[in-house]
């Protein structure tokens, strides 16, 4: 007998948290009703097994865990796995409001494999979704900053 789709999404839950919306979108990618999706995921929740808000500080902390990320990168992986935007926003207050430490040992982890470009360096700083402020201010600090005018960061 094949698994329920509450059975699935308790093997799922088991390997790591899941959004309500990204565990749904699997659900119905393996071919479960709609209606039993939402049984299993209303289940789930009311059980306390499915929490947005939890998985969404989770996955916050276990990325800067690893290593430093900016605010600006983290929501954007948070949308793209389906946070919801409540939850997202409340596990992106608890980090600190300015990430120029957190950019700084970026670019020290960027110095010490190599980098030596300030404009490669900023490229990176800004991939990793740290503020401009911090990315400018940063590049000032540096001996080479004084080719900051040529610099183009998008936001």
């Amino acid at each position: 007998m094949p698994p329920s789709a509450y059975d699935k999404a308790v093997q799922l839950l088991g390997v790591r948290p899941h959004f309500r919306r990204e565990l749904g979108a699997k659900l119905a990618r393996r071919g479960f009703p709609p209606e039993e999706v939402e049984a299993a995921l209303d289940r789930l929740a009311g059980q306390g097994y499915l929490d947005d808000r939890q998985a969404a500080a989770s996955f916050v902390g276990s990325r800067l865990a690893r290593g430093p990320e900016g605010r600006t990168r983290l929501r954007s992986e948070l949308q793209k796995r389906g946070a919801d935007p409540a939850a997202a926003a409340e596990a992106l207050a608890e980090m600190p409001d300015d990430d120029l430490p957190a950019a700084r040992e970026a670019a020290d982890a960027w110095d010490r494999k190599g980098g030596k470009d300030p404009m490669a360096l900023a490229r990176h700083l800004a991939r990793k979704g740290f503020s401009r402020r911090a990315i400018f201010a940063l590049l000032k600090e540096r001996p080479d900053g004084s080719r900051l005018e040529e610099i183009e960061i998008e936001e």
